[in-house]
């Protein structure tokens, strides 16, 4: 079947309207309770056996009749980002951190999309079950930003309530070109971690540095030579990413404080490169804190990201399948990315093979379109949804499609 020759989505409206209510109601990480519920309905309304699993995530599992088992996780949460991007449904939501501050949130990842496409491609399922044969699981996954979801469900006994899968498939929209999909063999995304450092010092005032052990002096050094690390002790073949993303210290301009907080985003493709940075993160902070005359430092981990990997196969199996459903132009190989995903650990945890795809949201001719993570990502609704659809259904197809 062509892109020219297959259908279009049989209920467009209904799709719509779905994508309309999640994207005007996004909640944060691992607090996505009226996003499950309503997901939940869904699937009731399809009526499709489902269970909840690690919190806030959604297991759906449609049985028809003898064959492999296959699972499609769509993540659900969204981010604390004002939105800005003029839609007549644009999220006015706010929501309260673990610290408790309020603040505003809107699906800027498109994982409103994701779970769309889902609902969705469960229902063409359905219409189509003569042209099928196993078992599908829909895996509604919360937490993705925080790296927490993934887990909480596999420790949750995700795969022993549901059955397991030979394959676990999945997708995520893209500031490419919405009808296009871009699909990786081999690595297909970083793995991450995200550190808290506190640097300790001694507080003094301002006129008598003497006195003091200037904790921002000492986190400047260390985030310079942090840098030093991709530039200088790395295969420059092997890409790595060091961030400092946040830097906290001080309450006025004529005390030295007495400690200071900065938070690490750490990224990378290889294991071994993987474990080099830390190593060399943790070895560098100590010594600046030595350098500098400072109490030891504490380094927390904040998250850890794992590699999220195409079995080659079972790429090369689902890129036939898109490119048949959408046509050859619009199916592109690409290269690895440096966003991270927690999708992988899914598969890993039963030691089984994944495959994820991007898929484009926006219109090239309109400019440049903005990135995921921005207060201005808003895909359009079409062809977005309608493409995104129709490739988890051949995803699922290339595994489901031949009759036993």
């Amino acid at each position: 079947m062509t892109a020219e020759t297959a259908p279009a989505v049989t209920d467009p409206e209904r799709m719509h309207r779905i994508y309309r209510h999640l994207h005007t109601h996004p909640e944060l990480s691992m607090q996505e309770h009226a996003t499950a519920d309503f997901i939940a309905a869904e699937l009731d309304d399809l009526g499709i056996e489902n269970f909840r699993c690690g919190g806030t995530g959604v297991v759906g599992v449609v049985r028809n009749g003898e064959g492999p088992v296959v699972a499609f996780r769509a993540d659900t949460d969204g981010l604390p980002i004002a939105e800005d991007t003029g839609l007549e449904y644009a999220s006015t939501a706010t929501g309260t951190l673990e610290d408790g501050t309020e603040v505003p949130v809107m699906h800027g990842c498109g994982h409103d999309t994701h779970v769309t496409s889902l609902l969705t491609a469960a229902r063409e399922l359905l219409g189509r079950a003569g042209e099928w044969s196993g078992t599908l699981v829909l895996v509604f996954q919360p937490g993705e930003e925080t790296a927490a979801g993934a887990r909480a469900m596999v420790d949750d006994g995700l795969w022993d309530r549901a059955p397991r899968p030979e394959v676990v498939l999945g997708q995520h929209v893209m500031p490419s070109r919405a009808g296009s999909v871009t699909i990786s063999h081999g690595t297909a995304m970083a793995m991450a971690d995200a550190l808290r450092v506190t640097l300790y010092g001694r507080q003094s005032h301002g006129s008598q540095p003497q006195s003091s052990i200037d904790p921002i002096v000492l986190g400047a050094h260390v985030i310079a030579r942090l840098q030093t690390i991709v530039s200088r002790e790395l295969d420059p073949r092997s890409p790595a990413v060091i961030t400092s993303g946040t830097f906290h210290a001080g309450l006025k301009e004529n005390i030295i404080p007495d400690r200071a907080v900065l938070t690490l985003n750490i990224r990378s493709f290889e294991e071994d490169v993987r474990e080099q940075v830390l190593a060399a993160v943790r070895r560098i902070i100590a010594a600046e804190a030595a350098a500098s005359n400072a109490p030891e430092p504490l380094v927390e981990e904040i998250y850890t990201f794992p590699r999220c990997y195409n079995d080659p196969g079972a790429a090369a199996r689902v890129e036939a399948a898109l490119r048949a459903e959408l046509g050859e132009d619009n199916v592109s190989v690409g290269e690895p990315v440096m966003g991270s995903e927690d999708f992988g650990h899914l598969a890993d945890s039963i030691g089984v093979p994944a495959v994820y795809w991007m898929f484009g949201g926006f219109d090239p001719d309109a400019g440049e379109p903005p990135v995921n993570h921005s207060p201005f990502f808003g895909p359009l609704m079409e062809p977005t949804l309608t493409t995104g659809t129709r490739a988890a259904v051949a995803g699922i197809l290339a595994y489901l499609g031949t009759k036993p």
